[in-house]
């Protein structure tokens, strides 16, 4: 495995590579609305065998899943709304913090989190469920947003240590490495349907104001939503592998679902279309402290 000083870029290059206000990144990152993609960007991500492995060995995403999406947005929004210091450190703990996750996949292959086609594919997911989230569910972008979106998020990557050879150049050409992903990479593995289960029975989130009473009228229609963009959004292709069946009138109930949330558009508040600032403001203290992807979080590595 490669220093990390060998892949990550020096304090000096930060300011560049992070998004400055105002850019498509700033803007359309952190729409409320694109929490509905995050099982999609999830369930792309444990596919990969390595990824699938690491997470079903080292993560306690069974006992905890919504904390795998609390640090996914620390670490996120820090990098997009942080400022170039608490991006550029961010990417760095990151990083190191996945030095220690490894193993052997079933056919008894090693795998490491560091391998750099797994390692970017994380990144690559999320830009992907952005995109789609946001044709699906909020304002499409156009084909020049969409390169101008990539190459900023490609920038960020690099602050995640992401070569640039790892990820395609431009957005025209990520349908490509989606498709020979999903042809030639993406697998039913175990976490799959460990994030499968997660949607259609969520546990209850770890919020103050949320009572036991409250929770158990909110979880099924929570559980059928999530559900139903997550399977919606997959290829089919990825649903026939998965296992998992999508009707016609399932098709119909996410398109009037869909076409009300993006008909909701002009009168969303600005603060739902950008959650970002104030999401780093509630989680402040605790990443502050370190507690984003921290290892007492994981399983311990095997010897």
């Amino acid at each position: 495995m490669r220093s990390m000083s060998a892949v990550m870029p020096h304090a000096a290059e930060w300011p560049g590579l992070v998004p400055a206000p105002g850019t498509i990144t700033w803007r359309r990152a952190s729409d409320a609305r694109l929490f509905l993609a995050a099982g999609y960007a999830l369930l792309l991500q444990v596919s990969h065998p390595t990824v699938g492995a690491g997470v079903s060995e080292h993560s306690q995403f069974r006992r905890e899943p919504w904390g795998r999406l609390m640090r996914t947005l620390d670490y996120t929004y820090t990098m997009v709304y942080g400022g170039p210091q608490a991006a550029g450190e961010m990417g760095r703990r990151i990083r190191s913090f996945h030095k220690h996750i490894r193993g052997s996949l079933p056919d008894g292959r090693a795998y490491h989190a560091l391998e750099p086609g797994a390692y970017a594919w994380v990144h690559a997911t999320l830009a992907e469920a952005i995109v789609r989230a946001h044709e699906r569910f909020g304002r499409p972008f156009s084909g020049a947003q969409c390169e101008a979106f990539w190459a900023e998020w490609r920038a960020l990557g690099r602050l995640l240590g992401i070569r640039e050879r790892d990820l395609p150049a431009g957005w025209e050409g990520f349908g490509d490495y989606l498709q020979e992903m999903v042809a030639g990479t993406l697998v039913h593995t175990v976490a799959v349907d460990d994030v499968l289960a997660a949607l259609s029975r969520p546990s209850a989130p770890k919020l103050p104001a949320l009572s036991a009473p409250a929770w158990t009228l909110a979880r099924p229609p929570l559980g059928h939503v999530l559900r139903l963009a997550t399977v919606g959004l997959l290829a089919p292709v990825l649903r026939r592998r998965f296992g998992v069946s999508w009707s016609p009138a399932q098709e119909l109930q996410l398109r009037a679902f869909s076409s009300a949330l993006r008909s909701a558009t002009p009168v969303m508040p600005a603060w739902l279309q950008n959650t970002g600032a104030g999401y780093l403001r509630h989680r402040a203290p605790e990443i502050a402290r370190g507690e984003v992807a921290s290892p007492s979080r994981l399983a311990r590595t095997r010897a």
